[in-house]
């Protein structure tokens, strides 16, 4: 077994394997949208994509089951849409501490193109709320998005490398109040997209009911926490 700086264990097996599938995933779906292959040959390349679903499809785990190599408290989920090695539709984003808050580099492709040549608006709204996410988490303290709020300054280009930060700018009782922002690399000072958003832990009761059945990869009820000081109580709201 391996484990992270914190401790947290995995099978380094099995995360090769699984980042592997996942590079060779993101690669098909970026050529998928440049090519212009003729259609015989796209619906050969179909047949084959369809014959490796099902193998793929032969063990498969329920949607309430976290995946063997996610740690959800340390941060780690393989298959998560912004920063998972292991999915398809990940740029993926790398993120790392910074002092006060996170901040990763990536480069968007054509499969998550908005405007011809720019990222969707969407996407940028993906990313920033997993941004801001992380640095809410590695603040110490851990929510769900309760508002996330964009201003788009500039287009994000494609296939240029950008730069995404994320920090924690209040928090008190339950809420997290965060900000970030997505600029060139070469200009980091310059925001294409600032973010903003509250993050807010639910009570206790509304965490049972919204992860009652999630388990971990052996079926043990795994329901995401983090004991911090935002368990501690806070006035109003349903969250």
């Amino acid at each position: 077994m391996t484990t992270d700086d914190d401790g947290a264990p995995y099978d380094p097996e099995l995360m090769a394997a699984v980042t592997d599938l996942g590079d060779a995933l993101r690669g098909l779906v970026e050529a998928s949208v440049r090519t212009t292959v003729p259609a015989a040959e796209l619906r050969a390349v179909a047949a084959t994509a369809r014959a490796a679903t099902t193998r793929l499809a032969a063990s498969t785990r329920p949607a309430t089951q976290l995946p063997a190599l996610d740690d959800p408290v340390r941060f780690r989920r393989v298959y998560n849409p912004v920063t998972g090695v292991g999915s398809a539709l990940a740029p993926p984003l790398v993120l790392r501490e910074e002092p006060g808050g996170v901040v990763g580099e990536v480069s968007f492709g054509l499969t998550h193109e908005g405007p011809p040549g720019y990222l969707h608006g969407g996407m940028s709204g993906l990313v920033m709320d997993q941004v801001l996410g992380a640095a809410t988490i590695r603040a110490g303290l851990w929510g769900m998005t309760a508002r996330l709020e964009l201003d788009y300054r500039r287009p994000v280009p494609l296939g240029t490398p950008v730069v995404c930060r994320g920090r924690v700018v209040e928090s008190g009782g339950r809420t997290s109040v965060v900000t970030g922002s997505i600029a060139l690399a070469t200009e980091p000072d310059l925001p294409l997209v600032e973010a903003g958003a509250v993050f807010v832990l639910p009570r206790e009761e509304l965490r049972a009911a919204y992860f009652s059945e999630v388990t971990d990869a052996s079926g043990r009820h795994a329901p995401p926490q983090r004991p911090t000081d935002a368990t501690a109580p806070a006035p109003g709201g349903d969250r």
